[in-house]
């Protein structure tokens, strides 16, 4: 190797490393961890899904556009990786043998990275090189095949919930007709359960959408149905139970919003969404008070019995509500979510936040008012 190519030789296994590392970041790190390539791949691929969308989509244009930005994205990645890694290659092999062309050096990288054989390296150490490349490209390819089943699965049980959420919350879904169905069905105390099942899925969200980024992006089967319209929905029913519907108090519930929030908040944190992590009873929220009073009065008509101090129960539930209230609103936006009642219905304030993925993975508080 001359002094004269050792430069580009160095560039090259540069820009392999930084490939690899975001494959490796992306698909076998269990945890959220920056990627710079897998950040660019997912603004570009929603960039140009948005000139295909038009200056005013209607819902049923946007909806269709959007649901292909996950799938895209991951399609496209291990391409850009791979293309990364074939470039690094070339300009080693390149480095390497002083009467090496940039033309042959490039024949030899795409020969090696895709097994095809088609180039001999010649000298030692461009066969060790070969060789290295070979199991790169291999190996990219495997993680792809097992990344893929393990997100699908994560996708499924996510999405049950959602389906199944219809039945009890209507579509979209919405935390008050929760509540009046459950109180008509004479049904009030099946509510635990509700809490607790949603508890488990917030944790199950957490671990996956962190870990999984992608699936954020993966949308329903039902173009009106949208995981962040279900999660406002299940968090403002256990909320409107815990403030304002007159009968016991259920711990359930109150834990139930609390997986909620953290779950909410850590999504947030990782695209980098800004919020309060330690409000308090009185910070506003986006719901406004005539519109408590609305559903009040809904719940009132319905049967439901409500506690006697009104102007109390609306600062429990705000109190209840600011703890989620700004990451539900943006993740609602950025995932561009169908329209629902109390989330992505609220104003044009939080459209579009920017794809970007936070370096600092430190935990927020999740403290905010514990007593609603």
């Amino acid at each position: 190797m001359s002094i004269e190519r050792l430069p580009v030789f160095a560039a090259g296994a540069g820009l392999s490393v930084w490939s690899l590392s975001s494959a490796v970041r992306t698909m076998v790190v269990p945890r959220p961890l920056q990627s710079v390539i897998a950040r660019v791949v997912f603004e570009s691929v929603r960039g140009v899904l948005r000139v295909f969308m038009g200056s005013r989509p209607t819902f049923e244009r946007r909806d269709r556009r959007m649901a292909l930005l996950g799938p895209l994205s991951m399609l496209l990645l291990p391409a850009v990786w791979l293309a990364i890694v074939h470039v690094g290659f070339s300009a080693m092999y390149w480095g390497l043998q002083q009467s090496r062309t940039a033309r042959a050096a490039y024949e030899l990288s795409g020969s090696s990275l895709f097994t095809l054989g088609s180039r001999a390296a010649g000298d030692l150490p461009s066969e060790t090189l070969s060789f290295v490349e070979a199991g790169i490209g291999i190996g990219l390819l495997a993680l792809l095949i097992t990344y893929l089943p393990s997100l699908y699965t994560s996708f499924n049980r996510r999405e049950v919930a959602v389906a199944l959420l219809e039945v009890r919350a209507d579509n979209p879904p919405s935390g008050p007709n929760m509540i009046i169905r459950y109180h008509l069905i004479q049904w009030d105390g099946g509510l635990s359960a509700v809490w607790k099942d949603w508890e488990n899925w917030f944790a199950d969200l957490e671990e996956t959408h962190t870990s999984l980024p992608a699936l954020v992006f993966f949308r329903s089967a039902q173009p009106t149905q949208s995981w962040v319209t279900a999660a406002g929905a299940v968090l403002d029913a256990a909320a409107l139970r815990t403030s304002t519907v007159d009968g016991p108090r259920e711990p359930e519930a109150d834990l139930c919003i609390r997986a909620g929030y953290v779950a909410l908040r850590h999504l947030s944190d990782f695209f980098q969404i800004p919020y309060d992590p330690d409000p308090h009873q009185g910070d506003p929220i986006s719901v406004t008070r005539a519109e408590y009073d609305a559903v009040c009065d809904r719940l009132a008509a319905a049967g439901v019995p409500l506690r006697a101090d009104r102007d109390q129960a609306w600062l429990d539930f705000a109190g209840w509500r600011v703890t989620y209230d700004a990451p539900l609103i943006a993740l609602a936006a950025l995932t561009m979510a169908p329209d629902a009642p109390w989330s992505s219905d609220r104003g044009a304030a939080f459209r579009r936040p920017p794809l970007v993925v936070r370096q600092d993975r430190s935990r927020p508080s999740t403290g905010g008012n514990d007593d609603g």
